[in-house]
């Protein structure tokens, strides 16, 4: 099986039928799974080389950039005048780099409670349609906007006490928003009608993990004819009905918690990790109900697995990197490592596999060229100088890599 989820494509397509085939329009791009479609993706760069431009961006925040129609969206956490934040949405012209519009969409957020050094207010990735844009920011709220900035609704209902701050991003499926509420206690997963931001339902996530929180973000897959929200937590993963939020099937994974890299599918089997502290790569079978922990497990490994970065699967191997840096080769039919090599510096940027190559960026801002395949080769080592947490976006011709304080287009100018 040579392509990778063409379904889940196909899937992604039908939620946002006029999506150009390179635009990037949520967390991990099209069909979610860290691949791109675009050709002539930029293999060499410096903060100072292959730039078409790089524009300042006001606040905090570790949401990934989302591409759509020659527009990039993405959201900070800006601090104002006398104390709190603004919670806001930047769009930012692809082509100059100039910013076409600022929306704040919530005005008074406490700068409370604590916040990890690799978390924030604004570190979900939005959702881009040719419609809507749909933001999420944790416990603060969600919200729709229209394409030109204008708020269509807000929901602020959805309450919880976060750990460390926010993380997970939202998913779209059958008309509804759906993301995890992974906090302090009762850990949950969450549907909102895109249409108007009411709550159409909420499903308790009942584990035997003793710390609740996580931050991961769902996987919309299709079994016997239906969708389903794939969600890990802490304790578990599992797969709820996209329609009802009823839970199908679930797979234990121990006490593992802060779980946050999104699940990836190929050759069915879907590939999780499991969180702190001790992570695992677990390869789950698709398919089956209830308890399936002792049925549908096919592998783990806890070599090279990532706390953090989101993995990827071309042809026949799957690719991970740890946070420590730790780059690995995996069968993905047999969990068997293929090779395993040290990059350089620590990562939280998912794995990105674009033009037939393989793109990790660190957290110092190194960006890190891969040649995919049974051995170890790297064709480019690219340092930005500025530390980046945040995911690619990619189009054709260009990469998008936010920094901490900037946005950058790599790539001839258009």
């Amino acid at each position: 099986m040579r392509h990778v989820a063409v379904l889940f494509l196909g899937i992604a397509m039908l939620q946002s039928a006029s999506v150009r085939g390179a635009d990037w329009p949520e967390f991990r791009g099209p069909g979610a799974m860290g691949h791109s479609l675009a050709g002539n993706v930029p293999v060499r760069w410096s903060a100072t080389e292959n730039v078409a431009w790089k524009t300042q961006v006001e606040g905090e925040g570790w949401s990934s950039p989302v591409l759509l129609g020659g527009r990039v969206y993405l959201t900070s956490a800006v601090p104002r005048e006398g104390g709190g934040l603004a919670l806001a949405v930047f769009c930012i012209d692809a082509e100059s780099g100039n910013m076409r519009w600022r929306t704040n969409v919530f005005e008074t957020a406490s700068a409370g409670p604590a916040i990890h050094s690799k978390n924030g207010h604004a570190s979900p990735t939005p959702v881009a349609t040719p419609g809507r844009l749909f933001v999420h920011f944790g416990h603060h709220g969600t919200a729709a906007l229209e394409l030109d900035g204008r708020v269509a609704w807000r929901q602020t209902g959805v309450k919880y006490q976060p750990v460390h701050g926010n993380g997970g991003s939202p998913v779209l499926v059958n008309g509804l928003v759906v993301f995890s509420v992974d906090g302090a206690e009762n850990p949950r997963v969450v549907a909102l009608d895109a249409g108007d931001g009411s709550v159409k339902w909420q499903t308790s996530r009942e584990t035997p993990a003793r710390k609740k929180f996580s931050f991961s973000t769902p996987l919309v897959i299709e079994e016997a004819g239906r969708r389903l929200v794939v969600s890990p937590g802490s304790g578990a993963v599992c797969a709820y009905d996209a329609s009802d939020g009823r839970e199908v099937w679930r797979v234990l994974h121990g006490e593992g918690y802060s779980v946050v890299p999104r699940p990836v599918l190929a050759h069915g089997l879907l590939f999780v990790g499991t969180g702190y502290d001790r992570p695992f790569i677990h390869a789950i079978r698709t398919g089956g109900a209830g308890d399936v922990t002792g049925t549908h497990l096919a592998w783990s490994l806890a070599k090279g697995a990532p706390n953090t970065p989101s993995m990827v699967v071309v042809d026949d191997l799957l690719y991970c990197v740890s946070d420590a840096g730790i780059a690995s080769a995996v069968e993905a039919a047999t969990g068997k490592v293929v090779w395993s090599e040290r990059l350089g510096g620590n990562f939280s940027a998912s794995v990105l596999h674009a033009d037939g190559r393989l793109y990790f960026q660190n957290e110092e801002g190194m960006g890190y060229v891969l040649k995919p395949g049974r051995s170890f080769e790297v064709l480019s080592r690219n340092d930005l100088g500025e530390r980046s947490l945040a995911s690619y976006a990619v189009d054709e011709g260009a990469l998008f890599i936010r920094t901490q304080s900037s946005l950058y287009r790599i790539g001839k100018r258009p």
